[in-house]
């Protein structure tokens, strides 16, 4: 389980009084509510937890996104200077477009 720390404001408990004491059956439901209820506040924060950390790798894609288009760019306007001057071969064909794939490992090598 996570650890976590997260306050908010929630609505008051949805359990209802509690039994009178000769009501075994309703005590056993009243008891599963309570955990049931327990339970569900337990998720609650946890998905917001998730939905915080999402979050935050979500604007970090975004900003590695950007950073390999703006050196994708770079290298394109270093490789068509270069083919200008004529230093390169005219066999030589270099495949720029960015997959998904090269994506995910070129982010999974710069962590920081």
């Amino acid at each position: 389980m996570m650890s976590f720390h997260i306050w908010f404001v929630r609505k008051e408990t949805t359990c209802p009084n509690p039994p009178q004491a000769n009501q075994s059956k309703a005590w056993e439901v009243y008891r599963q509510l309570v955990v049931m209820d327990r339970v569900n506040s337990e998720l609650y924060l946890q998905n917001c937890y998730i939905m915080k950390e999402n979050e935050k790798l979500r604007k970090k894609a975004e900003l590695l996104n950007q950073e390999n288009q703006a050196l994708l760019s770079q290298l394109q306007q270093k490789l068509s200077k270069g083919n200008a001057k004529g230093n390169s071969s005219s066999n030589t064909i270099l495949d720029l477009n960015v997959s998904s794939d090269s994506n995910q490992k070129a982010s999974g090598s710069t962590t920081n």
